[in-house]
């Protein structure tokens, strides 16, 4: 690996990196400076390297890239040579897992499941570690990160101690692409080290004081989808009385939520046999949740939505991802606004939306000015109740503005 390769940026294209942002892109980049060795060769994907201004003045150390994204700033500092050692994983991840204690996460009685490392809102671009109750779930997004793997699960084990019980890896997407690229050890996914007492993947968990199972070596992501735990309790708040529909329900996290909040009846709806059956799981698991007022419904949203003469007072949205990329980002945008358009139509008086996005292309402004058109194309008075968005442990950088990609809406339909 190359550890001094120099990565000089043209002149006045620091500007944005020095203020914080994490990303330096191709165009930025006047020139790359190899190490005085005959043998020296350009950086590949994953390998450390140095960033100066320039002027020659040292930024700080990152992960470079093949695509659109050349470096990924990790550390700042103006150190000449040596890469980040064991110990900056050490504390980087030591940080980051200091506030999760904080805020009463990681062995709450009433939430023992968070997000530990949220990437560049924690300073670890291409990162994520993910607990679900003595369990750190890892996926790495960029070739540095996992080429990291040894140092990042040092630096668990150091700052979690004897709290953690296992380690798995969730980093399929990054391995199908460079599989190639990777050693038979490093292309594994699954566990690093698995728990002493259970190896299946299977693992209970706890949030808002809610019970749920969780498989993080087969479940959707990292086994749950954790950035929506301040709104599931949104949605308890609101749910007394109603009938709810939770549309793209997954293993049910909305739908326990209303349960517990009082709900007439939950409908759970997903394309998923599998998550359904979960979701039932969950809802057992429960006492606060009466299995009675709970139904499971399997298929596509759209059609169903689009077979019902009117829909229940309480409906959520919370689609995939309608866009990966800015190419796709106008169809995502009409597929967001079809969506919510037909919901808004059938939906009774008196009715309450929640509805979000999680595309990162797609900020709030451009989420909500479609929502906004929706409404006034489905001829209904709609007002804006709540801004929803990420919970405290999926930080985002005040220099990093994409890290803000959960976004939602509570709205009031008359």
């Amino acid at each position: 690996m190359m550890e001094s390769c120099e990565v000089v940026l043209k002149k006045g294209r620091a500007a944005s990196v020095g203020r914080g942002h994490p990303w330096i892109f191709s165009g930025a980049i006047e020139r790359l400076v190899l190490p005085n060795d005959t043998q020296a060769e350009p950086p590949v994907e994953g390998d450390w390297v140095r960033v100066t201004d320039a002027q020659g003045r040292p930024i700080g150390w990152g992960h470079w890239g093949e695509a659109t994204i050349a470096v990924r700033l990790l550390e700042r500092t103006g150190r000449q040579e040596g890469t980040p050692t064991s110990d900056w994983w050490a504390g980087q991840l030591q940080s980051a897992i200091a506030w999760r204690r904080r805020w009463g996460l990681i062995s709450g009685e009433q939430t023992n499941c968070c997000r530990l490392v949220h990437g560049e809102g924690d300073g670890l671009s291409g990162l994520i570690v993910d607990w679900y109750g003595g369990i750190a779930v890892i996926q790495t997004h960029t070739l540095g990160m996992h080429r990291a793997l040894p140092q990042i699960v040092a630096g668990l084990k150091f700052a979690l101690g004897g709290e953690l019980k296992g380690i798995a890896s969730r980093s399929g997407k990054l391995l199908k692409s460079h599989g190639d690229t990777l050693g038979t050890e490093m292309s594994a996914e699954g566990w690093i080290e698995p728990p002493t007492d259970d190896a299946n993947g299977v693992t209970a968990v706890v949030e808002n004081g809610l019970s749920y199972e969780i498989d993080v070596l087969l479940g959707q992501k990292t086994g749950f989808y954790l950035d929506q735990r301040d709104n599931r309790d949104i949605v308890r708040q609101f749910a007394a009385g109603r009938d709810v529909l939770n549309a793209f329900s997954y293993t049910g996290g909305f739908s326990l939520a209303a349960l517990a909040g009082g709900a007439k009846s939950v409908v759970s709806l997903d394309a998923s046999a599998p998550a359904l059956e979960i979701c039932e799981k969950n809802v057992a698991l429960n006492e606060e949740c009466d299995d009675a007022k709970h139904s499971v419904s399997c298929g596509d949203v759209l059609a169903y939505v689009r077979g019902c003469e009117s829909l229940p007072d309480l409906v959520i949205l919370d689609p995939p991802a309608y866009a990966k990329s800015r190419s796709a980002r106008h169809r995502a945008v009409q597929g967001y606004k079809r969506l919510n358009l037909e919901t808004l139509k059938r939906l009774p008086t008196d009715a309450l939306l929640f509805t979000f996005s999680c595309s990162q292309v797609v900020d709030a402004g451009l989420f909500e000015d479609t929502i906004i058109a929706a409404a006034i194309e489905s001829g209904r008075n709609v007002r804006i109740i709540k801004r929803l968005g990420q919970p405290t442990d999926h930080p985002i950088s005040a220099f990093h503005p994409e890290g803000a990609y959960l976004k939602g809406l509570l709205l009031a339909v008359d």
